[in-house]
């Protein structure tokens, strides 16, 4: 079952959204596949730190996190990668690492990489390793009102 307090929030703002159950995948690259959503589709959720306080970084999952742009982007010369020992006690319904990408839930600040404005729907994951919601990017950004900035690079292949 996806995060109940996401479910409650989507369905008070009477936002269409599908949840999708998939085989038990770890990193976002595998939901997509078990799922079968496109990697650009696929968002995942990035916990980062900028001059100490807990924020989001929002990219595809056929993405990473260029931490330069990210700072040029911002404007900060202190955002570091989180720890999961940073994050793991403030997402508490969420299994490890299955943080859906609405920290305006969590009262934090989400940064999401241009290339996701591009598409029509966006899904991620619901609080677990087996559940997905999709739904609209235009609802996501009306509902999370996110900084949209260019940070993500493609994922090299070796």
């Amino acid at each position: 079952m996806p995060v109940r307090k996401l479910k409650n929030f989507l369905d008070e703002k009477n936002v269409k959204y599908t949840t999708i159950s998939h085989s038990k995948a770890f990193t976002a690259q595998q939901v997509a596949h078990s799922a079968h959503i496109s990697g650009k589709d696929m968002v995942k959720t990035v916990m980062i730190l900028i001059d100490g306080k807990m924020a989001m970084a929002v990219l595809p999952a056929s993405r990473h996190v260029d931490f330069q742009l990210l700072k040029e982007a911002v404007g900060i010369k202190n955002i570091t990668l989180a720890s999961e020992m940073d994050f793991k006690n403030l997402f508490p319904e969420c299994d490890v690492g299955t943080m859906p990408p609405f920290g305006n839930l969590y009262d934090m600040e989400v940064y999401v990489d241009m290339s996701l404005a591009e598409d029509h729907e966006i899904a991620f994951n619901a609080g677990s390793h087996t559940e997905l919601i999709q739904m609209a990017w235009e609802d996501f950004e009306r509902l999370v009102s996110p900084v949209v900035i260019r940070f993500a690079m493609e994922e090299s292949v070796v």
